[in-house]
Parts: structure tokens; sequence; C-alpha cells
């Protein structure tokens, strides 16, 4: 089983993975860490401030064939990232998508708007971040198009 965990920042899809795992004991790929490892080796040429369109296309087709090994030798993964493109299910035939789930995590404008506080409160609770520039109104933005 693979199983997808897309969302907007700060949603809490490592947060999910890291329980996940920690009941399935499905080991769990967060393609942030991808992300770094590649422009950190040198390996890729965008940067961490690069846009998130650019960073999908080329992320995506790593995780893609990643997932595709993982999916012929019957082996479990947990997938997690803003990185995982809508319209990702296009990407593997049939035999290979019966073996996936897909979760999106979207909070809604009202619990945005009452809840802030203890987003930004709690956006540490899994990973050491660096402070964030988070904004409400990006929040809301952000998670209404990916509702959509």
């Amino acid at each position: 089983m693979i199983i997808l965990i897309a969302g907007d920042t700060h949603t809490g899809k490592t947060l999910l993975a890291q329980k996940l795992l920690e009941k399935y004991h499905y080991p769990y790929l967060s393609i942030d860490h991808l992300k770094m490892g590649l422009i950190r080796s040198g390996q890729c040429r965008l940067s961490a401030d690069s846009a998130d369109d650019e960073l999908t296309a080329y992320l995506w087709p790593i995780v893609r064939e990643i997932i595709k090994t993982c999916i012929e030798n019957s082996q479990n993964l947990i997938v997690e990232g803003c990185y995982i493109p809508f319209g990702w299910e296009f990407d593997f035939p049939e035999e290979y998508a019966r073996h996936i789930r897909y979760i999106c995590l979207i909070f809604s404008r009202n619990y945005i708007t009452n809840h802030f506080s203890e987003i930004v409160q709690y956006e540490k609770s899994i990973e050491s971040r660096l402070s964030t520039d988070l904004n409400i109104e990006d929040m809301i933005s952000t998670n209404e198009y990916n509702l959509e």
C-alpha cells in the first residue's frame, strides 16, 4: 500500500505521516527531505525558494518512480509533501493505482480564521522548522484552491 499525503503548508502532513508510521510501521518519505537533499548535494539547479510548480515538476517524476518501484516490490510507503500534483493518478496504470490511497489535508476558511494562532503554535510539533512568514490570507487562498 502506498499512501500519498498532500496539502498546503502547516496542515499536518508530516504529523499524519508520523502517526501512520507508528500505527502501521510503514516507512515514509518526506518530499521536503528529498528536495533539500538534492539541493544541498548540488544535484538540483533549483533552490528551496524556487516556485512550487518548478519544484513539483522536478521532484514528482522521481517520487513517482520510487512509488512504482515500491509497488513492484510489494512494499508499503507513506509519501508526504506539497509537491504531489493534482492529477497524480494519471501517472499510474490501473494495476499500480489500485495500490495507492490519496489524502489531501485541507483547512476551511472558518478553521484557519478561528485557529490561526494554534496552527502557527504547533508548526514545530513534528519538525524543527525555522521561523516562517506564514500569513492567514495566503493560507486561506491556497487551501480554497486545493479544495477546488
